[in-house]
């Protein structure tokens, strides 16, 4: 069984997580929700994962696809239900910027493999929440028709 381990550091809302490996990420809220600032709100790093997750998929299909990737980036923006409790996600949207000598077509399949089939992160949100993903490839931008 996998496990995380979390340790508050100061009186607000501070905390380091670390993985069994001794990986660590700060996860902190805002001073204008009562923390110090000091980390990731815990929705934003669930928003990370989900760009993590899926880049890690396309990554992986693009090598499988012997594709020159020689820059990726992923910009996420989202929506939460802000006046409810849970304050859950209602919309995200993912870019991914490509650079390289890249088939378009096998970036397209790679992003919908990931979005539609692979990424654990985005099967979760895509639960409550509508994903809608674009890209570019040396600037020329495409998108996947919305989740959910």
């Amino acid at each position: 069984m996998a496990k995380v381990t979390l340790q508050r550091l100061d009186d607000k809302f501070h905390f380091l997580a670390a993985n069994s490996n001794g990986n660590t990420l700060h996860l902190d809220t805002g001073p204008e929700e009562g923390g110090s600032g000091q980390g990731v709100g815990p929705m934003q790093a669930v928003a990370m994962a989900l760009g993590g997750c899926s880049g890690i998929d396309i990554v992986i299909v693009l090598k499988k696809q012997r594709q020159d990737l020689q820059k990726f980036d992923t910009i996420i923006t989202y929506d939460r239900a802000e006046h409810e409790t849970p304050s859950l996600f209602t919309k995200l949207h993912v870019h991914y910027e490509f650079e390289g000598q890249l088939d378009q077509d096998k970036v397209r399949r790679a992003v919908d493999l990931s979005i539609n089939k692979y990424c654990s992160v985005a099967k979760i949100l895509e639960k409550t929440a509508t994903i809608t993903v674009s890209w570019s490839i040396n600037g020329q931008h495409y998108s996947l028709e919305p989740t959910n």
